[in-house]
């Protein structure tokens, strides 16, 4: 049986395909395509997952599509779609279904509370579930416009950023706030009956569009001018003062128990997830880590798999290395067709050596390596690398290479085995889906990588789900002493994670990044 399942449609399109109950691939469309047709069909990432799966269209026995649909609508998406799969069978998921399907059928629960929380999917942004089986019980709903994505994305905005693509500056950002504002957004996202959100309005204008659209009240309370720009000084406290709100509403619509699984573009939020790990309300918690509307291609797929199908074998989300790789010779020619010089390593060793040597000489290494990962993150296929060791680590990484705010740090990968030495963290650092803390023995140590409050994102790396790049981290701390490296993704100027060689290279010479490992071949500057 073949299932396709196809998400995100109107902004972040993806898909991903079952195979007999097996994942065998998951592609953004924008990875694989470059650029964004928003409410077009993902054609390029469909494309790549039925080569991943080695079908053609006609043997494509289902398609799962998540809502909502392109701006053309209902009609001439099942039109499209039955002309490309004229042997499949349409279903149509509606879109906190399959967010909470894509992290329920993708955790180890056989039985969980699951939260989908977005902006405003389908006119809904938050859904709680109870889910056990194969079935998954709609509990309660939550309706924009109270909804704390859309004020995640006002406050991006409020602060100077792009609303709808910089919330996650605004959450590291909250890392090194004070609690002076923390009142103000309690108030803002006060709780109704039931325990459910119900944004209190008043501090919210209908007549100013712009800087996230807040009242006097607010800026009142800012101790600001109507309208006024946050000064710089300020703008921690802003955001830290909405990420403590954001985790105290979220734990209250959560409630407690067993096993929780969060889903939707809020459980994106690293900060978020971590306070929902150590507050004790549950004993385990979840996150689905490519979270956003990308993961409603994952969802699309397990529902139609479990719920409309029946199975009950689950069929995971394994290492999250999903899409397209490329073969020695493959990359070689592309290599080669930029006459670039380059020095081939020839065994795995080899090629882990010599990374080590290059980070050792204190240079920033881009790795490039087996299936491109499935989400924002980089888990070690797309990375970019420097060793802690490094004095100038943090310099280099961002403002020569990835051009961003210093506030941004990048992760601190570390095999799974001795993480613990270094960090508190849990599971979801697997999937750099949450953030530990730096043990007081290392703090100076990792100093560059502190987001504040000793928190540092850690990315928990085992054998089995990426043993080349396990094998690297061994292989510096036999070197060092020190079996960690900083990572941070391999992508440019807000550009994708690269997928392919070609994408490589490109973004290789548009940088101060000093060797390229790609496959087996090396580059240097």
């Amino acid at each position: 049986m073949i299932i396709l399942g196809i998400g995100g449609i109107l902004r972040e399109g993806a898909a991903a395909v079952l195979k007999d109950g097996a994942l065998v691939g998951a592609v953004e469309q924008r990875k694989v395509a470059r650029r964004l047709r928003p409410g077009a069909l993902p054609e390029e990432s469909i494309a790549s997952c039925l080569k991943l799966a080695g079908v053609e269209a006609g043997e494509v026995d289902c398609v799962a599509v998540a809502r909502p649909l392109g701006a053309g609508g209902d009609d001439r998406l099942h039109l499209s779609l039955r002309a490309a799969f004229p042997n499949g069978q349409v279903v149509m998921v509606d879109h906190h279904a399959a967010h909470a399907a894509s992290a329920y059928f993708a955790s180890p629960f056989p039985e969980a509370t699951v939260l989908t929380l977005d902006r405003s999917g389908d006119f809904r942004c938050g859904a709680r579930w109870r889910a056990a089986g194969n079935q998954l019980q709609l509990e309660k709903e939550l309706y924009y416009p109270d909804s704390l994505g859309d004020l995640y994305g006002r406050v991006t905005e409020l602060l100077g950023f792009e609303a709808r693509a910089d919330e996650h500056k605004v959450q590291w950002l909250a890392a090194s706030g004070d609690d002076r504002f923390a009142g103000l957004f309690l108030e803002l996202t006060k709780m109704g009956a039931g325990g459910w959100l119900r944004l209190e309005r008043s501090f919210l204008s209908s007549d100013r569009l712009s800087h996230g659209g807040f009242s006097a009240k607010f800026y009142q309370r800012l101790g600001l001018p109507e309208g006024a720009p946050v000064p710089a000084e300020m703008r921690p406290a802003v955001a830290a003062g909405l990420q403590r709100a954001i985790e105290r509403t979220v734990a209250e619509m959560a409630g407690s128990g067993e096993d929780l699984c969060l889903a939707g573009g809020l459980a994106l939020n690293a900060l978020l997830v971590e306070s929902l790990e150590r507050s004790g309300r549950w004993r385990n918690v979840f996150v689905q880590p490519a979270a956003g509307n990308t993961g409603t291609a994952l969802g699309a797929a397990f529902w139609a798999w479990h719920v409309v199908f029946g199975h009950s074998a689950r069929p995971g989300i394994g290492n999250l290395c999903l899409g397209p790789e490329f073969q020695p010779e493959e990359i070689k020619q592309v290599l080669e067709n930029c006459k670039l010089r380059l020095h081939c390593l020839r065994t795995a060793d080899e090629l882990v050596e010599t990374a080590v040597r290059e980070l050792n000489e204190q240079k920033i290494v881009a790795w490039m390596q087996g299936r491109m990962e499935l989400g924002p993150r980089a888990l070690g296929n797309r990375s970019i690398l420097a060793s802690p060791l490094d004095p100038y680590s943090t310099e280099n990484l961002n403002i020569y290479i990835k051009h961003r705010e210093p506030f941004r740090k990048f992760a601190a990968s570390a095999p799974v085995e001795l993480a613990g030495e270094y960090f508190e963290v849990g599971p979801n650092a697997r999937f750099l889906a949450t953030v530990g803390r730096v043990r007081p023995a290392h703090r100076k140590t990792f100093e560059s990588a502190v987001l504040g409050q000793d928190v540092v994102r850690v990315h928990t790396v085992s054998e089995e789900d990426n043993p080349l790049y396990w094998k690297l981290l061994h292989a510096a701390g036999r070197s060092t002493g020190l079996p960690v490296l900083y990572n941070t993704s391999f992508n440019l100027f807000g550009d994708p994670l690269v997928c392919s060689p070609r994408d490589a290279v490109r973004s290789f010479y548009s940088s101060g990044i000093d060797a390229l490992f790609v496959g087996p071949f090396l580059l240097r500057k």
